[in-house]
């Protein structure tokens, strides 16, 4: 079944097109990555998927929903695009919990089973703001996880992690898959792409190609 579809997206800032005619499809419970260099439009084409920007031309489906025209939003997704804003003086427990009884939601042990998922530990009293980059960018990942959602749409995920913690997620990504999630991630680390995706596209200049496995 048919997750995400784009269909001949294009999307300009003034005279400067961002995307041009960017197709692609993500079925369910594969993991789809996008590589390409800081400023080829991977981050545009996620915010457009996600409904924070509206393409100029082309249509995003969500299952068999048109966005912007049946829907406004893409639900029931676990993002990361860009550096998430956690409350710096609280732990990254607090901030989970926060977030989850927004919602509410109130299963304290879910958050600490999440927390230590990603290799955070729940008990720490540490505020974010003196997290490192890599601590932080696993908070994201534990605050994109930690609904269950059937749809993550990661832009960059490894950003800041050191070769363990890097390792530590792609584990964990591929269990995800494996419980049928499907996973939308870009990154400029092409070993990330190649070793966790079944399909991989670049991204050159606002242009999505296919590229061909190895």
């Amino acid at each position: 079944m048919d997750v995400i579809k784009v269909v001949n997206g294009s999307k300009s800032f003034g005279s400067h097109q961002v995307l041009k005619e960017v197709n692609i499809t993500c079925s369910e419970g594969g993991i789809y990555g996008i590589i390409g260099r800081n400023g080829s439009g991977k981050t545009v084409l996620f915010k457009c998927i996600c409904g924070f920007l509206t393409l100029d031309s082309g249509d995003i489906y969500i299952g068999e929903k048109r966005l912007k025209k049946d829907v406004n939003m893409l639900t029931g997704a676990g993002i990361i695009i860009e550096e998430p804003s956690f409350l710096r003086n609280y732990s990254g427990y607090k901030n989970l919990e926060f977030l989850y009884m927004i919602r509410n939601k109130r299963d304290k042990k879910h958050i600490c089973d999440i927390l230590e998922m990603v290799g955070l530990e729940p008990d720490s009293h540490k505020h974010v703001g003196n997290y490192s980059m890599g601590m932080r960018q696993r908070l994201a990942i534990a605050q994109a996880i930690m609904e269950d959602q059937k749809i993550l749409i990661l832009d960059e995920p490894m950003n800041g992690l050191d070769n363990h913690g890097v390792e530590e997620m792609r584990r964990l990504f591929l269990e995800l898959k494996k419980e049928g999630k499907t996973i939308l991630l870009a990154s400029h680390n092409r070993e990330d792409i190649e070793i966790l995706c079944d399909e991989v596209y670049e991204m050159d200049g606002g242009i999505l190609q296919r590229k061909a496995r190895k």
